[in-house]
């Protein structure tokens, strides 16, 4: 993820504002960023597809705000935030000079915290204005990861983000007060989860975890995907690679060793998830 979907922006003299660093360290953090600068004025518009936090870094500036049919006039100073949950209409335009960082975050990713969590009905609230200290330092701190090149690597980007969804959750969400019909409930997710943690060694069929849910495959799938933010499938593969890190970490046998007691086919199918949830070899993930 190196763009934010649905986001159009401009300064002053229409141009684009300046980039001074952008995008995401390999891996599946789920977080990616932009740090720009924009010259004479700011005007920003999206419905974007992730969930972005403006953080704006500059003294004091005039905004002129929209949240979907909320509209507001303020002022930010540095380190404040505004955020817009994805798919929500919103825009923002000023008069001045200004500076900011922008974290998107892919919906699935945060879903996903939230339901391990226990928090699975957990919703990003829509902000025009906020502190945050620890967020905001987290967000400086990838930016200037993603300005240096990555200096510290993947494992160093996953920590950082997994910190701001952690903030998101714990102090900008809230739980949905209607669960609609095609959501997952919290006590069937514990259940699924505890399977498949029980099975991690052989194959799991679709057809076993709807089974606990009480649901067709079909219908499961679809349920499971829009309350975990990924599919079963996908689920499964999340919770072996999460264990056999544990295990790599803390040498507890061979990765081929490791790989089977996981349900990966061989090292190599371990090795190749590894590389692509956390961006980094098994062995340097045992660092």
């Amino acid at each position: 993820m190196t763009a934010i979907t649905g986001l159009r922006l401009a300064q002053g003299d229409g141009a684009p504002p300046s980039t001074r660093a952008a995008g995401n360290a390999p891996g599946e953090s789920g977080v990616a960023i932009i740090s720009l600068r924009f010259c004479g004025g700011v005007h920003m518009q999206a419905t974007p597809q992730q969930h972005v936090v403006w953080f704006h870094t500059s003294p004091r500036v005039r905004f002129h705000c929209r949240l979907a049919r909320r509209v507001l006039r303020h002022e930010l100073p540095a380190g404040f935030l505004a955020i817009c949950p994805a798919g929500i209409d919103c825009a923002a335009d000023a008069e001045e000079s200004a500076d900011a960082i922008l974290v998107a975050i892919e919906p699935g990713r945060l879903a996903l915290a939230a339901a391990e969590e226990s928090a699975l009905d957990a919703q990003l609230m829509e902000r025009f204005t906020g502190c945050d200290r620890v967020l905001f330092e987290c967000a400086r701190r990838l930016a200037k990861e993603s300005a240096d090149g990555f200096p510290n690597g993947p494992l160093f980007w996953n920590d950082v983000a997994s910190g701001i969804i952690a903030g998101l959750l714990a102090r900008h969400s809230s739980a949905v007060t209607h669960r609609g019909r095609g959501r997952l409930g919290q006590a069937v997710f514990e259940r699924l989860k505890a399977y498949v943690l029980d099975h991690l060694d052989a194959p799991i069929d679709v057809t076993a975890l709807a089974d606990i849910a009480g649901r067709s495959p079909f219908h499961f799938s679809r349920v499971f995907a829009r309350s975990v933010g990924m599919t079963p499938h996908r689920y499964v593969v999340h919770l072996r690679v999460q264990r056999a890190a544990e295990l790599v970490r803390h040498g507890r046998g061979s990765l081929a060793e490791i790989a089977a007691r996981t349900g990966f086919a061989d090292q190599s199918h371990l090795s190749r998830w590894v590389r692509r949830v956390h961006g980094v070899s098994p062995g340097e993930l045992a660092g």
